[in-house]
């Protein structure tokens, strides 16, 4: 291992620059270990559904011993190499670093500036939250995933440590608390219920379970298509499930180091997304939405999609409104843009002979800050993306769009299918708006880039005159 001695004992605190949570005192700088039930935490999943799998068997009386056998040896190397992680693993808080060291034969030692934290998100598994610990994972600057994991503190401990790595990153006295946030809105109970139900996969479900209905009605088909419609019915519950349960009081609030959201029934998350790590916002309406006035708005942020598997805090898309009123989100896209966005422009008339279906539901617009564009008919979908965040301006052309003398603009950011689209625009329009869109998103950058430092003045050597 690393230099440096471990504090004496697991630390069930977290404070680093003054006494423990468990009343004990740790010098500032100290080392830490994670809390001892991490192991727990860790290996509880696998070794609950390795148990289960026992039980299960054992009760119906099939399977052979040898291979609960097996079962039991992998359950107990994982419980194992849990309790190794935690023994190898230790943490500490330096002035300006936070340092994690973790590994066994490939030791792993990390540095995380306090001054590029860009955001640190507090999650609570459903195993951890009932034993009363958190995780908290730190994201840098240009980073997609957590650069440093703690898994697991106490839950007091995680929040404490995260209000003070804020308020180091912010320049502020390490014991300064939190600053309050301000809630913008939150999903109900019964609309997130309502917008699952009447979702496409809800509507497959129902057929699945009439189809399961008829199937009971002439036992003779049951036997050959009742197991696959059954198998896609608990497939298709798992979704629903998975949805609400994700969903569960999701909560949009305010705060000065960005956008907070709660989430989560079992298993919590919080997260803080920065606003200028904001590459795109996007509504979404499908038709079955549509006539309650329910909308669904989600945001991609910059890098690749992460690692991280906590009920979706490592995708590179995120949904920052599950289900809400128009007027709810677009308060949330103004929040997050910054600005108004354009008035939307509907293409010219003979864009309906290549899409008659969904010509009436396109337009796009533009301002000096803003690009949108709005497509689909069955799921319509709005787009924002700030100029400031485009990385290319691309026109194409199709056959039928040459033979209309049509085009379509496309501004891309940084990500997978992150892009505004000026669809089925005509030609000579097109045309300008590649070049007029490339000048304004040029200076959108320009404006948006931090000032650059001025050079050092140059020292005159004594006796010299300039």
């Amino acid at each position: 291992m690393s230099n440096g001695p471990v504090s004496g004992g697991p630390v069930s605190g977290g404070a680093v620059s003054g006494g423990t949570a468990g009343g004990g005192t740790a010098p500032a700088g100290a080392w830490h270990r994670l809390h001892p039930l991490s192991p727990l935490v860790r290996s509880g999943r696998t070794t609950l559904g390795v148990l289960a799998l026992l039980g299960v068997s054992a009760s119906g009386g099939f399977g052979q011993s040898g291979s609960h056998l097996y079962d039991g040896v992998a359950a107990a190397l994982v419980a194992v190499a849990a309790v190794v992680n935690w023994l190898v693993t230790r943490w500490k808080l330096e002035p300006a670093t936070l340092c994690i060291e973790t590994g066994l034969l490939r030791r792993d030692s990390r540095q995380l500036p306090v001054a590029r934290i860009q955001a640190v998100d507090v999650v609570r598994p459903f195993l951890a939250r009932a034993l009363g610990l958190a995780e908290l994972r730190v994201r840098l600057a240009g980073s997609s995933h957590a650069d440093g994991r703690l898994a697991y503190l106490p839950e007091q401990a995680a929040l404490d440590l995260r209000a003070r790595l804020l308020a180091t990153h912010h320049g502020l006295d390490p014991g300064t608390p939190e600053p309050a946030e301000a809630v913008l809105t939150s999903v109900p109970v019964g609309r997130l219920v309502g917008s699952v139900a009447a979702s496409s996969g809800s509507l497959v479900a129902a057929l699945l379970v009439a189809e399961i209905v008829v199937l009971i009605a002439f036992p003779a088909l049951l036997a050959p298509a009742g197991g696959t419609a059954a198998l896609w019915l608990l497939t298709l519950a798992a979704v629903v499930w998975r949805r609400i349960a994700s969903d569960y009081g999701f909560t949009v609030a305010q705060a000065p180091d960005g956008i907070r959201i709660r989430r989560g029934l079992l298993g919590t998350v919080a997260e803080t997304i920065p606003r200028q790590r904001v590459q795109a916002v996007r509504m979404i309406e499908p038709l079955l939405w549509r006539p309650l006035g329910w909308c669904r708005l989600e945001i991609d942020v910059a890098g690749s999609p992460g690692r991280d598997r906590a009920d979706g805090s490592g995708r590179m898309r995120k949904t920052l409104l599950p289900v809400g009123r128009r007027a709810t989100a677009a308060q949330l896209m103004r929040l997050v843009m910054g600005a108004e966005p354009p008035p939307p422009d509907p293409p010219p008339r003979r864009a309906g002979v290549k899409a008659p279906l969904s010509y009436h539901f396109l337009g796009a617009g533009h301002d000096h800050a803003t690009a949108m564009g709005v497509t689909g008919r069955v799921r319509r979908v709005t787009t924002w993306l700030p100029l400031e965040k485009v990385q290319s301006v691309r026109m194409v052309s199709g056959p039928v769009q040459r033979r209309l003398s049509l085009a379509t603009v496309s501004l891309d950011a940084a990500g997978r299918r992150v892009s505004a689209e000026f669809r089925d625009r005509d030609g000579a329009e097109a045309a300008r708006l590649v070049e007029t869109l490339a000048t304004l998103c040029r200076t959108a950058r320009r404006q948006a880039a931090p000032p650059a430092e001025p050079a050092p003045a140059a020292v005159t050597p004594p006796g010299q005159s300039r």
